[in-house]
């Protein structure tokens, strides 16, 4: 008993001096963090903690007011509106962490390839993501979903095209800095091939701002998502997503506002939940200057 104990603390330890526990060690940071747990947490448990089906309808008791047994009401076909806020969590975290980690493996890998080689390939990729870092994010993600029509697999890669200039971008920048390190030359003249220059040393050190970022863009991404959901280009009837269920909700918003505000409030704080750990992982990994320099 003891010695599990022992290795507890120690695990806690060790936890504590990584960048994340350290993020998690202002009073901001853990409630920040502690609400992004619990909301990754009610996501994936979503069917044993939902109170009711979300798509059961009942016509008979449709747009009721927040109460029992429907703590946040119901909408227009009688759908528990606590269930389909859950439920949407599921569909709006997935999608939009998906796009973003698909968004930071490619845009990793034109900007390190970008950075490193240079002469023409750079100016060929740079000179392209010049040209979509100079249109809104939503635009692109509604040129891209209106091209290959609307679904949650459409809107994951119009999310992920959408923040591809800001990854490749930022990619390179830090992989022409540390091109110029001593080791890095050292490593050249030591005959190491591109391939292991970059996989072995480039890359790992420059990942951590493209890290923090992507999490900073994981909120822009729920926000691109909710957006193209209440245009109706996103989750289908029946899945619920927060956009869906506002879009849903717009047509009987003086009837039953509790439709749309409740998803609204969601987003709202679950994006600023994202922002504000992000930030305190910014400071617990100390790359502020080195993300200021792309």
């Amino acid at each position: 008993m003891t010695s599990m104990t022992g290795t507890a603390a120690r695990m806690m330890a060790g936890f504590g001096n990584t960048s994340v526990g350290r993020a998690f060690g202002s009073w901001l940071g853990k409630i920040a963090g502690g609400f992004l747990v619990l909301l990754v947490l009610t996501a994936i448990f979503a069917p044993w903690i939902t109170p009711f089906d979300y798509a059961a309808q009942d016509l008979t008791n449709g747009n009721a007011p927040p109460g029992w047994p429907h703590l946040l009401g119901t909408d227009q076909f009688g759908r528990d509106v606590l269930s389909r806020v859950i439920y949407g969590a599921r569909t709006s975290l997935s999608v939009s962490a998906t796009a973003i980690a698909i968004s930071i493996t490619a845009g990793m890998t034109l900007g390190a390839s970008a950075g490193y080689f240079g002469g023409l390939f750079e100016r060929a990729v740079m000179t392209v993501v010049d040209l979509t870092w100079s249109f809104p994010d939503i635009l692109i993600a509604l040129i891209f979903v209106a091209i290959i029509g609307p679904g949650l697999t459409s809107t994951t890669f119009a999310i992920a095209i959408a923040y591809l200039a800001q990854f490749t971008r930022l990619t390179r920048a830090q992989i022409v800095r540390l091109k110029r390190e001593t080791f890095i030359e050292a490593t050249i003249n030591l005959g190491a091939k591109p391939h292991h220059i970059l996989l072995r040393h480039l890359l790992p050190n420059a990942i951590a701002p493209v890290i923090v970022v992507g999490m900073l863009a994981i909120g822009d991404g729920i926000v691109l998502e909710a957006t193209l959901g209440f245009f109706g280009l996103g989750a289908q009837p029946p899945t619920p997503s927060w956009g869906a269920m506002m879009s849903s909700g717009t047509a009987q918003l003086f009837l039953s506002p509790w439709v749309i505000i409740f998803p609204g409030v969601v987003v709202a704080v679950t994006v600023i939940a994202v922002n504000l750990f992000g930030d305190e992982l910014i400071r617990a990994l100390n790359i502020r200057d080195r993300i200021r320099g792309t």
